[in-house]
């Protein structure tokens, strides 16, 4: 019952490989959308964040279908990837990773967002008075100081992208050794006839990784309560 097959094993590493390319790419994105809404106001701030944070309140079902839509071979941005770079996210793991990357993009920018307002601004400003240009005050002052919740937002968010099921299958439907990830091999598992091993031995994989990184964000929360310092 608990020998992992290859297949398992495939689809596990795959999923790994899909959360960490999701949250690395997003990561920049996250940190400068926090910045702008935690410190900037602009006209149409408020769509902005509803935005961002869509994809929390919607089907993930959605998504995809809007993915399919944007980044198909057809789509406005897919065609445009495809015709000036020869880039194909669709059906690849490339497309697993950038619907895993949308679903997780709220809970990484509001852990990096609540982090930032946290921040005394009075350093901020102190080191623009010393001469520090807003770029090197961010680098020096900003980001450290928002470290904390960074470290917070990417474990959260890698830990969504290992979980994220309903956007991928929907953008990059189910293919072995190609998209299919923990989530759509457990899918695939329960479908077939004398699978029940597979979906337990799956479950308890899926929940060993979400603990982990549970267990990885509460780490680094409790850290930086005791000594906001060490990070």
């Amino acid at each position: 019952m608990f020998d992992i097959s290859p297949l398992e094993v495939e689809a596990l590493l795959l999923s790994l490989k899909v959360a960490f390319w999701a949250v690395v790419v997003s990561l920049p994105f996250g940190i400068g959308s926090a910045w702008l809404l935690a410190r900037c106001r602009f006209w149409g701030q408020g769509l902005f964040n509803g935005l961002v944070h869509l994809p929390l309140v919607v089907p993930p079902v959605v998504v995809g279908y809007l993915l399919l839509v944007l980044l198909g071979r057809n789509g406005p941005l897919g065609a445009l990837l495809y015709d000036l770079f020869g880039i194909t996210v669709i059906f690849t793991w490339k497309g697993a990773a950038v619907a895993s990357a949308v679903m997780a993009f709220p809970l990484m920018v509001r852990s990096i967002r609540l982090s930032m307002e946290s921040v005394d601004q009075g350093l901020e400003a102190a080191a623009r008075t010393l001469g520090a240009g807003r770029i090197r005050t961010f680098i020096t002052i900003t980001l450290p100081l928002t470290a904390p919740g960074i470290f917070t937002g990417i474990v959260l968010a890698f830990a969504r992208s290992l979980g994220e099921f309903g956007a991928t299958i929907t953008f990059v439907s189910n293919i072995p050794g190609e998209t299919r990830t923990l989530p759509l091999a457990l899918y695939t598992a329960v479908q077939v006839p004398g699978g029940e091993d597979a979906a337990v031995r799956l479950v308890i994989i899926s929940v060993v990784l979400a603990f982990a990184a549970l267990l990885a964000s509460e780490y680094f929360v409790r850290r930086v309560r005791r000594r906001p310092e060490a990070l």
